[in-house]
């Protein structure tokens, strides 16, 4: 009687070929698992980008109160996601009931995040929903709006500070990219 089976050797070749697609395959996940993070980190960039541009345009136009010795970029991160009441001015107040239809026919960025409220209250204008993670922090806990480095309008490219206002944002991460750039200079 004759026990058909695997031979040692082919059980070998069999092993060895199933860890040579295991060394393929780890370093394409680890690829792939760092571009994600990378897309999600230019995602997060844009987003609060965007925002901080919302929010200068609306006090350049008069939307938001700003001294004359401010930059009309927000304090903080927090303050896109909290809102600002909106300067309510004479023309405001007189066209608002009557410029209601139209005015949310229109479809115009100096719009961006208003939420009214009551027809009796200030208008909020809000910028962001949420202040976005930077993807690369290694600690989770931290709040997203201290997980980003900030440079102040005052403040040199080549030398980004932290000031009163916040002109832009970057990454902590001293890490490296795949485009051969720091996370912090996207």
């Amino acid at each position: 009687m004759r026990v058909s089976g695997f031979t040692l050797i082919e059980l070998v070749v069999t092993l060895a070929l199933v860890s040579l697609m295991a060394m393929v395959a780890v370093p394409l996940y680890e690829v792939t698992a760092v571009r994600m993070k990378e897309m999600e980190l230019r995602t997060a960039l844009r987003q609060i980008r965007t925002a901080l541009d919302a929010y200068k345009d609306a006090a350049d136009a008069g939307k938001v109160q700003k001294d004359a010795s401010d930059s009309g970029y927000p304090p903080s991160l927090k303050v896109l996601v909290e809102g600002v009441d909106a300067v309510q001015t004479a023309a405001n107040m007189a066209g608002s009931s009557s410029n209601a239809s139209s005015n949310s026919a229109s479809n115009s960025s100096s719009n961006f995040g208003t939420n009214s409220g009551n027809s009796n209250g200030p208008t909020r204008l809000m910028f962001l929903r949420q202040v976005p993670r930077d993807p690369f922090t290694p600690d989770p806990s931290v709040p997203p709006e201290e997980q980003w480095d900030t440079r102040s309008y005052g403040s040199p490219p080549s030398d980004p500070q932290p000031g009163k206002d916040v002109y832009d944002v970057m990454s902590k991460s001293t890490a490296v990219g795949s485009n051969g750039l720091a996370y912090k200079d996207w």
